[in-house]
């Protein structure tokens, strides 16, 4: 199996839990005397405004507490389906006298309306469960109390992602709740082999993360390597998905991301019909889908929502503009340094004319205009939305040409990073993008020392690089290295829906057929104008 000799994650030692008290109570039950539990939750959580604590009576003869963060709660659901029912018994029960023996079965099978209900007796898992917003219950003289799952938190609404905006395709995008970020995979893939794993990895966040995959279409060992890598994670706090992706990568010093994320429902949905593997965290809006090939950071959903031959001619150009902005620096560096025999005479002329006056040599003139535009672009980044749009604009035009007009750079200079700039931003993948805009600083001081040759070895180093790269056991350049005639078409161009009938070979899916192809042949075929056929027989019998 290819997934096999994966880099594994060293097993590191088991730290101590989040709170010292919970560990010295780890396995102790609650009493039976509702005082003494609240005792011991009162000592855990300390001073809480948000935190409730009301007594009162079941069926009117056992004493009783209620438990829960105020501002976790639905206030409502606790009224009407929890606290009024257990103060009042059962119609059918009226008359009849409850023993406390069978409490336990009267309160779960006859009062409650809640139906997430379940009895726990281990203390710290009521304070777990408290702290994760649902409602605790105890009752004088039962050994387990009640959980309940009313938390209800306030989330804003289901909207457009902001970092992955189409022209054609769902405005839909994930939101922070878990819960919400399921439904929202479940409503486009209503299939019976979706798999939904869940753990928490954090020792004092407790975050609660998602593992989805296709049963039946999903390698088997890929779903065991990535539960493997995240149940070796040991870290206090996960905050965002973020944080997963830093520990499972392979090559943690590779510029290039190995794993990609994603606001999307629909892009998460049509990775795992692939065989890939979507991890989800609680508390963040964007979804991680391994293993990821390098090709899929340049491919957006429109690619696959538009006609194939447009799209196909987008891409290409997207692939160019990636291009641009790795190289076109330091091909502009070597050139003016090293190889100015290159440029055509007349378009020499005028760049020697612009150079006239500039105090620098091109690489350092190029270094400095580029640190510029990468700080104008983090300024612009961090700065509130009002004000940063300002700023880009007289960054642009003020500043842009204030160099030029005081000799500091030369226009060609100007223009030559202006056309990397727009490059980069034509890059779909935010985390790719960063990392060529990182690589071009290497190539072009290889290309201020060695000329043509430094940017040949300095290619060549990263070929050799992202050549040596694995994404959870996948070569990171396939389907281009090692060649796979059916992944050349959703490469360099995207081929027809009904032409590609694989499924990604190098994901070793279980279920490797994505649809019929002689069906769908024979449907292309076949399609004809049901007028044009009726005109064309009207003609002959005219």
């Amino acid at each position: 199996m290819a997934f096999r000799g994966i880099k594994k994650l060293k097993a590191k030692p088991i730290l101590s839990g989040p709170s010292q008290t919970l560990d010295k109570h780890k396995g102790e039950k609650i009493s039976v005397r509702i005082e003494d539990t609240i005792t011991f939750i009162k000592s855990i959580l300390g001073s809480n405004e948000d935190l409730t604590i009301r007594n009162f009576h079941v069926f009117g003869q056992h004493p009783a507490a209620i438990i829960y963060y105020s501002n976790m709660i639905n206030q409502n659901t606790v009224n009407s389906d929890i606290v009024k029912p257990l103060m009042y018994i059962p119609p059918h029960l009226i008359g009849r006298s409850i023993e406390i023996t069978e409490l336990k079965d009267v309160l779960l099978n006859d009062a409650l309306y809640h139906s997430e209900s379940k009895l726990e007796g281990a203390l710290t898992t009521l304070i777990e469960s408290i702290l994760k917003g649902e409602t605790v219950i105890i009752v004088e003289g039962l050994e387990e109390a009640l959980l309940i799952g009313t938390r209800n938190i306030d989330k804003r609404a289901i909207d457009q992602p902001a970092t992955e905006q189409v022209i054609r395709g769902p405005r839909e995008g994930f939101i922070e709740p878990l819960g919400t970020n399921i439904s929202l995979i479940r409503y486009r893939l209503q299939s019976p082999d979706l798999r939904i794993q869940t753990m928490e990895i954090g020792r004092r966040t407790k975050s609660k993360v998602a593992i989805c995959y296709m049963d039946g279409i999903t390698n088997p060992e890929l779903v065991k390597e990535v539960n493997t890598r995240l149940s070796k994670i040991d870290i206090d706090g996960v905050l965002d998905s973020g944080y997963l992706e830093q520990f499972i990568e392979d090559n943690h010093y590779s510029p290039f991301p190995q794993v990609q994320y994603t606001e999307r429902p629909d892009k998460v949905v049509a990775n795992l019909l692939e065989g890939r593997v979507s991890i989800l965290v609680d508390g963040s809006p964007l979804a991680l889908v391994v293993p990821t090939v390098f090709s899929q950071f340049y491919q957006t959903v429109e690619d696959y929502t538009e006609r194939f031959v447009l799209m196909s001619s987008i891409r290409f150009a997207r692939l160019i503009a990636l291009m641009f902005s790795l190289i076109f620096p330091s091909i502009y560096v070597s050139i003016i340094s090293f190889n100015p025999e290159l440029i055509p005479t007349e378009f020499a002329v005028a760049v020697a004319g612009g150079r006239a006056g500039v105090p620098f040599p091109a690489v350092i003139e190029v270094m400095i205009i580029e640190i510029s535009m990468e700080v104008l672009r983090e300024a612009t980044i961090r700065l509130p939305q009002q004000v940063g749009g300002a700023l880009s604009i007289v960054g642009v035009l003020v500043i842009g040409q204030a160099a030029v007009a005081a000799g500091f750079s030369s226009p060609i200079t100007i223009v030559i990073i202006a056309l990397t700039t727009i490059g980069s931003f034509a890059t779909p993948a935010y985390n790719a993008a960063l990392a060529l805009r990182l690589l071009r600083f290497p190539l072009i001081i290889m290309a201020g020392t060695f000329g043509l040759y430094g940017v040949m070895i300095g290619l060549i180093l990263i070929a050799n690089h992202l050549l040596s790269m694995k994404s959870f056991g996948v070569p990171y350049l396939s389907p281009l290295i090692p060649a796979e005639i059916q992944g050349f078409k959703d490469l360099l161009v995207r081929g027809p829906l009904w032409a590609m009938s694989k499924r990604p070979s190098f994901l070793q899916p279980v279920d490797p057929t994505r649809m019929d192809k002689s069906t769908n042949e024979e449907l292309k075929n076949s399609n004809t104008n049901v007028l044009d056929t009726k005109n064309d027989k009207d003609q002959q019998e005219g």
